[in-house]
């Protein structure tokens, strides 16, 4: 599958102010860019990293003064056609780029951006979690699980608000029938879970392969809002995300969760990050509705939806659990807001529900912030992670260094 604008851009990109990175081979290093009428323009020397960019105050007028600006361009048609998604295990590209930095790439939105996550932000998703556990990881008991605790608490927690007195009665039925857990804690409980979902500069952007360890066998995208935070704790802009989750990792333990969620290849991110202004606000945010589908190489497709509207607790609440006095983001963050969708459909014998196979493309969409498109590989024949945060500081000093010695001489 080969990338092209139609299928990455919003709808409406010609009112949006989207903001990406990509591996620029001339200098061997990333660049924040700028989309503007098919072109993405450098903005490294407005801010040579995504995070510096959105911690400044006067970030419209930043973004105007590159629109009028002799700044370098490149068509963003010719950076995608560069990133064909691959159909399977074979050296894809790394997340800073191609593992010997001669391809032009588009590169995840992130760069020293800290990536958090938030889990069992969805009453609905919550009982997935607890099915997980309650099986113990195995695929095989998840469908009669799910009719027992399905059963046990009448069918639905739809509206249910988490620390409310009617979400303490849930909590006794469930401890009254056996199923307490800490997924149930932190679902209906009155303090989210946030955890950490990968390393700074670890994410990969669209075109890039997520991987799947050999040692997972029950696995699936989650198609999820990440909202990007500044040092000051202000919501800047939003993105789509894949947390890739291993089911039958973290069901064997809650306490494995760093094993199930973090791998290379585990947290995609992008196209671009939209930020928010009159034509695009958080309030909007609030409301999108994000589409997955997955197309296997054996022809089987999954489609299913992620309604951001019905997350049982407000952005805020969410972002301030992660952000405060307790806890401070010098170069800002990342904040998956958790999904709503976990397939539980079979995709190969009956009562097996649904897993990856090495193969599969993931499309996560929303009209209003792109596509992101990423194809499933084995982890361990991704392309190796090797540009981290002393690379890019490294770049950033000698990239300063050479202009500044181009400019003495001139």
């Amino acid at each position: 599958m080969r990338l092209d604008t139609s299928a990455v851009l919003p709808e409406d990109s010609s009112s949006a102010q989207l903001i990406g990175r990509i591996w620029d081979p001339e200098t061997r290093g990333p660049r924040p860019v700028l989309f503007s009428d098919g072109l993405l323009l450098d903005l490294f020397d407005t801010a040579g990293t995504v995070s510096a960019l959105l911690n400044s105050d006067d970030l419209p007028e930043l973004l105007q003064q590159a629109r009028n600006s002799d700044v370098r361009r490149w068509d963003l048609q010719d950076v995608l056609a560069s990133a064909e998604v691959p159909a399977g295990p074979a050296g894809s590209a790394s997340p800073a780029g191609e593992t010997d930095g001669t391809e032009l790439r588009l590169l995840s939105p992130l760069d020293l951006q800290a990536v958090k996550a938030c889990g069992v932000t969805f009453v609905d998703s919550m009982i997935e979690r607890v099915i997980e556990e309650r099986c113990a990881g195995d695929l095989r008991l998840a469908e009669t699980m799910r009719a027992r605790v399905m059963e046990s608490i009448g069918g639905s927690l739809a509206g249910l608000k988490p620390g409310s007195d009617e979400a303490a009665r849930v909590k006794e039925v469930f401890l009254r029938e056996g199923f307490w857990s800490q997924y149930l804690e932190v679902g209906i409980g009155p303090d989210p879970e946030v955890f950490t979902k990968a390393p700074v500069l670890s994410t990969v952007g669209c075109g890039a392969g997520i991987g799947i360890p050999h040692f997972s066998t029950w696995n699936n995208p989650e198609p999820e809002l990440v909202l990007l935070v500044d040092s000051r704790g202000r919501i800047r802009g939003c993105t789509l995300g894949n947390d890739v989750n291993l089911r039958d990792v973290e069901g064997r333990s809650a306490l494995l969760l760093g094993m199930a969620k973090d791998n290379n290849g585990s947290a995609a991110v992008g196209p671009f990050i939209r930020l928010f202004d009159d034509a695009y606000t958080l309030e909007d945010a609030r409301q999108e509705t994000i589409r997955l589908t997955v197309h296997g190489s054996d022809g089987y497709t999954l489609s299913g939806t992620n309604s951001v509207q019905r997350l049982s607790r407000p952005f805020e609440e969410l972002v301030g659990a992660a952000y405060g006095r307790h806890h401070q983001y010098p170069d800002g963050f990342a904040l998956y807001t958790g999904t709503l969708f976990a397939p539980s459909e079979d995709r190969d014998a009956p009562g097996m529900g649904f897993t990856h196979k090495i193969g599969d493309t993931v499309q996560i969409s929303s009209s209003r912030l792109g596509t992101l498109t990423n194809a499933v590989e084995r982890t361990e024949d991704l392309a190796p992670w090797t540009y981290g945060i002393g690379s890019l500081l490294d770049y950033l000093v000698q990239t300063r260094r050479t202009a500044a010695r181009a400019g003495t001489n001139g």
